[in-house]
């Protein structure tokens, strides 16, 4: 009898802590931290939404745990470790993304660090960019110098358009560099050597004369127009202006005055500004505006189209802008989540 009221008292001790231990095995395990590494050049919208999280419902959660991670303005920084916000999983959706092979695809023309490019998701499927980085081969475009240092406005205007049309890419979009300079890839220094190099879509030298630059350049828009007709397609340019030493300005857009779409994805593309300014430089205001103009390749290309200025290449705080990769990656990053939102509002 003695022995039979042991063997259940010991029963009943083993039942209680394997109950104990189950009910709270699960606030254990929810109480770690996630931490996931960042890659080489993602941004914390992309880490979120590779990690299968909302960038617009995990955002501020995610910065506010990592504000003492982040470099300037929010940024990544490679091969560090990042905490993800807690959030409920759910175990089917786990087991699929653990399961999926992971897609990829190497485009050559981003240089070897950055030539193996991940597909995120299809959320761009069907959507078609051509990207026109401003001036090139015989033509610098605008030059500032920094530090003594000579700063090429179609050298940073192409960094930036490799980054966004890396982007785009990964979420599914069919994308054309148009500008396109195969031995630069993309650039992860300050100061961005200037060549002369660079080709128009296909592999046509780009001529010396301004006109016939960018007729060259639009045809190649156009024609390439013609072969999609009927899918959703869009020309971005990206540029850096030149003004005064002491005038600062905010990245600004220019639309064909004819083209309702134009201004609409303009106006969409500076709302996607306004909010990250909102959001990373809360009370510094953000200026940058939306307005036609009679641009040659806005006015002459097919596809809707939407002209960018990055900043003012004479401006010290302009310069930092484009001169940082960090924040060229930056603008790659707002620009594209910006053509989500245009895409979306298009379907």
């Amino acid at each position: 009898m003695f022995g039979s009221n042991l063997q259940l008292k010991i029963n009943f001790r083993i039942k209680f802590i394997v109950f104990f231990a189950g009910f709270f095995i699960p606030f254990i395990l929810n109480a770690q931290p996630r931490e996931v590494v960042a890659k080489k050049g993602e941004g914390v919208y992309r880490l979120l939404t590779r990690n299968g999280l909302s960038a617009s419902e995990y955002m501020d959660a995610f910065i506010e745990l990592n504000k003492g991670r982040l470099g300037e303005d929010n940024m990544l920084f490679a091969g560090a470790k990042y905490i993800l916000p807690d959030t409920e999983i759910d175990p089917a959706a786990a087991a699929e993304t653990t399961t999926s092979p992971v897609k990829t695809a190497r485009f050559d023309i981003f240089g070897e660090d950055y030539a193996e490019v991940e597909i995120l998701d299809d959320k761009l499927d069907g959507a078609i960019y051509y990207l026109v980085a401003g001036h090139g081969g015989p033509d610098p475009g605008a030059v500032g110098y920094y530090n003594n240092r000579m700063l090429c406005e179609d050298e940073y205007a192409y960094d930036v358009t490799l980054r966004l049309a890396r982007e785009l890419i990964e979420y599914g979009a069919t994308v054309y560099m148009i500008t396109r300079d195969q031995n630069d890839g993309i650039r992860d220094e300050s100061y961005l050597k200037p060549d002369k190099d660079e080709r128009c879509y296909p592999n046509q030298v780009i001529p010396i004369n301004q006109l016939r630059r960018l007729r060259q350049r639009t045809d190649a828009v156009n024609n390439l127009y013609r072969k999609n007709r009927g899918a959703f397609q869009r020309m971005i340019a990206i540029h850096v202006d030149a003004r005064s030493h002491g005038e600062n300005i905010d990245v600004f857009f220019y639309h064909d005055r004819r083209s309702t779409n134009g201004e609409k994805a303009s106006r969409t593309l500076q709302n996607k500004f306004q909010e990250k300014y909102d959001t990373h430089q809360p009370g510094r205001g953000y200026h940058g505006t939306v307005s036609p103009r009679a641009l040659y390749v806005v006015r002459n290309t097919y596809p809707v189209a939407v002209y960018i200025e990055l900043g003012n290449i004479n401006h010290f705080r302009d310069q930092q802008r484009f001169i940082l990769p960090n924040n060229r990656q930056a603008l790659a990053n707002w620009l594209t989540e910006g053509l989500l939102d245009d895409f979306d509002n298009n379907k």
